[in-house]
């Protein structure tokens, strides 16, 4: 996103270097500081979730990790019988108030 487009809506998706550039253009810091900022908070939520923690943040969702057990499974190519390790998963569960932003619907003009 162009420096001055504030109000505008943000990129259909969105990548790391444009979240830095959105937090940079509304908040009027250093792109250096904007970037640090979002480097921080995402070290914070990987370092929770590594320790097992969940991180819930009100209004958007709750990021959590969950254990899967050993199971058996099969070789797609061959059929044969395979154990599949167990594992942890990340799992992100969007909150209701994310939910019903997403879904609303604009009223276009009759």
């Amino acid at each position: 996103m162009v420096r001055g487009q504030r109000g505008k809506n943000p990129p259909k998706g969105l990548t790391k270097a444009q979240l830095v550039d959105l937090i940079y253009d509304r908040v009027q810091c250093s792109k250096k500081e904007a970037s640090d900022s979002v480097e921080l908070v995402f070290e914070i939520i990987k370092e929770t979730l590594r320790r097992g923690g969940r991180v819930k943040v009100s209004g958007f969702g709750s990021f959590v990790v969950c254990a899967k057990r050993a199971r058996l499974g099969r070789n797609p190519q061959t059929g044969t019988p395979i154990t599949i390790k167990p594992r942890r998963i990340l799992s992100f569960k969007a909150s209701h108030v994310l939910k019903n932003q997403v879904n609303q619907r604009t009223v276009s003009p009759s």
